[in-house]
């Protein structure tokens, strides 16, 4: 859509031009663009017709009304609810932190919008400020906002291109792309129009609004300018994606809704049938539902949550994935596939020489990255490659016919140059050359730069015995259209070209990117060196392999991922041999098809559906093929996690379950719309970052099914005071102090609990599935029935021996209070014994909170101000070692149902979890 220029009276941009498709001067007649550029008139009436070449700022929301948006979450509705009943009860402390922790999360979901917008401001700031043009004939500097399509833009080294422009005049131009397009190399550019239908990578007549020139210099016609160019495209896809809900805030949703609609059920029928059945006034009828509301909502539960989630996030930054939106944490944990770039996340960005092909030699090199690190291997021998002269000419051609530099920063290497050139200085230092530009041993006497039209560099030499050598480095059917020889270890003798034929293809189907080495001896024939001096008799030295590899720690990530049930998908701007050969090395895609971009946009959405699920390679994949490919995957039910680093990710990044950006290498438009930044752009912490969000899922339902029991034991000693007509063994006030106390200390150690054994090898929970399973409602029933039954039992018992009301009441809160500790440790794991040293002691803040909750109750019942306001007494050692006997009930009662469920068959086991 950018390349086609809006439809209007002047021929300034006619309709549905696919300006790649067309000739440099098919565009110049096109658009009028005269060789001495625009007049002052016609980019006045352009720049009218078009508008400046700036994108538009999104519409935005209102402060005010963004802030107030941030209280429509059912997880605040839940706190500013128990805040009113705490309000109606007279607890204006219990008010004021529900109602500070309600702000603080509203603050903080209102910071964290203002920074998703900052996506929009950040593709924006890619565009050049400023452009070189031809108007009049003359050379200015302009502002890129006053150009328009037709202006002819002059680019050099450095600049970042202004416009879309169609090439018209090229020189050695090489183009950073990988921002747009995710090539992992500079583009050389020329002026060939291609097919229409062609990839955005392969575009070699156009540069982008936004690349960056890395070398050489141009001439291009703009085409498109503002909204209407590929950047602007993205910013517009972009500005129409909403964000999604995660699933564990749409999981709490529907658990708030159902707990929420139940409260209210229970609390009606109970008003009814106690005025209605049991003739009690409503006035006291009223304030016994407030109890059993009080008792029944988990107040504890949003700031539990943020807590849960705040500490994932500390864990997940010393693993180096920084998380800027909380619900991110638990959603990695949640994900079902991940979809994941190639460049620099699951490779090291680094182009390394894997292969080395002479005429009688077949060599393997060893070693990745630019460390001058590794062995030649013909065979499984590793060899000298000084004693092979065939070798160690080659190599020696391709460290002297090369303008990069190799560096050893403080034990960092790092290339200044092409990576290619860098990869072939690796490979020669490797073997005990470290020739370079200027060096008194074979000095460079001159040279022919590379050229994408001759598709070679060549250099002029001179060896120690004052022998002229030209060296050549190029396209490999380049060099064999100028070379008659091919160098052996016994001499040189005429070339068998099929052969090397063969051997190119053989490489390049492996995925490595193929270089050609050759020489000869001989002056040149004038005193500099020219292209007639590079047109026949030389020497074929060498066929060159050369590949970005794998990290290794990413093969081991995906291993794990995929054991843990985890599709990944591979999703790269680079070509499909490229893609899938570094796929199957990952250990992705393995026997299966690798798909393009071009295949992708014309298949329907129900068949790319299919094709998404069962492909896990897709090469030169555009924005939109990005963004439609994780859409499908959401819409078949998968939880998607989408990694990127340039512009062009950024749509995918935000529609994504979890977007994960580049910390390093990223671009600020990709960082913007992600949720997780990757501060060592490595594919394995993602591996780790999902280790993570299941050990706070797990945590988070750890303390769900620890806090309901305490909430339900309570209700149903108020709905049997309620049924039975007897005394309210819990006032309200009292209600809200067990449910203060075990939220705030020790429902709070549960969010400290590490990462239980195998959590790796579990396959992802369907996205679909409820909070609380059928087995889990079970254990809340068990639990629930055990407190009430202890605390019932004690109130009832103490009633009948004549304790007074006070007494019993205190009997009542502090049963359940201590079973609720004792059913920490049971919680601590779902299913496994806690009867161990691991199970007791293993979470130092469970026995922390623990210590701090005993201090609590003691006051509770012996201190005079506590009694005052709950209406407690003081309890006698007898009394307190009933209490202390209904807490350990529950706990063993508790673990011999675990004991039970661990004897089930597997399958059944499975089931219930």
């Amino acid at each position: 859509m950018s390349e086609t220029a809006t439809t209007h009276s002047t021929p300034s941009a006619p309709p549905h031009a696919t300006w790649h498709a067309l000739t440099p001067e098919d565009v110049q007649r096109q658009l009028q663009a005269e060789p001495g550029g625009l007049s002052a008139d016609e980019v006045r009436q352009r720049l009218a017709l078009h508008g400046p070449n700036r994108l538009a700022p999104p519409k935005r929301r209102g402060p005010l009304l963004r802030f107030v948006l941030q209280f429509h979450n059912i997880l605040l509705y839940v706190m500013m609810g128990a805040a009113a009943i705490t309000a109606a009860l007279g607890h204006w402390v219990d008010t004021g932190v529900l109602l500070a922790a309600v702000v603080v999360n509203a603050i903080i979901g209102f910071i964290q919008e203002g920074k998703a917008e900052a996506a929009l401001e950040a593709i924006r700031s890619m565009l050049s400020p400023h452009a070189t043009v031809l108007r009049d004939g003359r050379r200015l500097d302009i502002d890129a906002s006053d150009l328009v399509p037709g202006d002819r833009v002059l680019l050099a080294p450095g600049d970042r291109v202004p416009a879309d422009l169609r090439l018209v005049e090229v020189r050695d131009l090489r183009v950073e792309e990988a921002a747009l397009t995710g090539e992992s190399l500079p583009v050389d550019k020329d002026t060939r129009a291609v097919a229409a239908d062609a990839p955005l990578g392969d575009r070699a007549g156009m540069a982008y609004s936004g690349t960056l020139v890395v070398y050489g210099q141009a001439t291009g016609i703009v085409v498109a300018t503002g909204s209407r160019t590929e950047l602007g495209q993205i910013n517009r896809m972009l500005a129409g994606i909403r964000n999604i809900s995660t699933p564990l805030l749409r999981q709490i949703d529907r658990f708030g809704r159902i707990l929420a609609l139940t409260i209210l059920a229970l609390a009606a029928a109970t008003f009814v049938l106690g005025v209605l059945w049991r003739e009690h006034a409503p006035a006291e009828m009223f304030m016994m539902v407030v109890a059993l509301a009080a008792s029944a909502i988990p107040e504890g539960l949003p700031a539990i949550m943020t807590v849960t989630l705040a500490l994932g996030v500390q864990r997940m930054a010393r693993r180096h994935a920084i998380v800027r939106r909380l619900p991110a944490v638990e959603t990695l944990g949640s994900v079902t596939v991940i979809c994941s770039d190639k460049t620099g996340t699951l490779t090291r960005n680094e182009m390394t020489v894997q292969r080395v092909v002479c005429a009688e030699l077949d060599v393997n090199v060893s070693g990745v990255g630019y460390e001058p690190v590794g062995d030649f291997n013909i065979g499984p021998h590793v060899v000298d490659a000084n004693r092979h002269p065939s070798l160690s000419l080659a190599l020696r051609a391709g460290v002297i016919c090369n303008d990069a530099q190799l560096r050893d920063d403080n034990g960092v290497w790092q290339v200044v140059g092409d990576p290619t050139e860098g990869a072939l200085l690796v490979v020669g230092q490797k073997s005990g050359f470290t020739q370079h530009i200027g060096s008194a041993e074979w000095p460079r006497l001159d040279s022919i730069p590379f050229e994408s039209q001759h598709r070679f560099m060549a250099t002029w030499n001179r060896d120690a015995d004052g022998q002229s050598w030209i060296f050549v480095k190029g396209a490999p059917e380049r060099l064999l259209d100028i070379c008659s020889f091919e160098c052996t270890d016994a001499g040189d003798r005429p070339i068998e070209v099929d052969t090397w034929r063969r051997m190119a293809n053989d490489t390049a189907a492996r995925g490595l990117r193929l270089l050609g080495l050759a020489c000869k001896r001989a002056e040149p024939a004038g005193a500099q060196l020219g292209f007639s001096d590079v047109e026949h008799g030389f020497m074929m030295l060498g066929l060159v392999g050369i590949v970005d590899p794998p990290r290794e720690e990413a093969i081991r990530a995906v291993q794990e991922c995929q054991r843990a049930g985890i599709r990944v998908k591979m999703i790269t701007g680079d070509h499909v041999e490229t893609a899938r050969a570094i796929g199957a090395q990952l250990g992705i895609g393995v026997g299966k098809p690798a798909i393009t971009g071009a295949e992708v946009a014309l298949m329907d959405d129900a068949a790319l559906r299919r094709v998404a699920m069962e492909v896990d390679v897709f090469a030169r994949a555009s924005p939109e093929h990005k963004l439609r490919l994780v859409q499908a995957l959401q819409e078949d039910g998968q939880v998607v996690a989408m990694t990127g680093d340039g512009v062009n990710d950024a749509p995918a990044l935000k529609r994504a379950d979890v977007g994960v950006a580049m910390g390093n290498k990223g671009t600020d438009a990709a960082k913007e719309a992600s949720d997780v930044v990757l501060a060592n752009d490595n594919f394995a912490t993602i591996a780790a970052a999902v280790r993570e969000g299941r050990a706070v899922y797990d945590n988070l339902k750890k303390f769900i099914l620890f806090m309901l029991p305490t909430n339900g034991g309570e209700a149903l000693v108020v709905i049997a005071a309620i049924m039975f007509e007897l005394t309210l063994p819990l006032t309200p006030a009292q209600i809200l102090w067990i449910n203060m106390v075990t939220s705030s200390t020790l429902g709070l150690a549960l969010a400290f609990e590490p990462a239980e054994d195998g959590i790796m090898r579990r396959r992802p929970r369907p996205p679909g599935q409820p909070l609380l399973s059928g087995f889990f409602v079970w254990r809340v029933v068990l639990v629930s029935v055990l407190m009430m039954s202890g605390a019932l039992g004690l109130f009832l018992w103490e009633l009948s021996h004549g304790s007074s009301l006070e007494t019993a009441r205190t009997m009542a809160v502090n049963a359940i209070v201590v079973a609720e500790m004792f059913y920490l440790l049971n919680s601590r794991h779902v299913l496994a014994s806690v009867l161990n040293r691991e199970g007791l002691t293993g979470n130092r803040v469970a026995l922390l909170a623990i210590a701090a909750c005993v201090p609590l109750q003691l006051a509770f019942t012996h201190l005079p101000v506590m009694q005052g306001i709950f209406g407690s007494t003081d309890l006698h050692l007898a009394e307190w070692l009933k209490v202390l006997g209904a807490g350990l009930m529950v706990f063993f009662i508790a673990e011999f149902e675990k004991f039970v469920i661990r004897r089930l068959p597997i399958t059944a086991k499975l089931a219930v979890v």
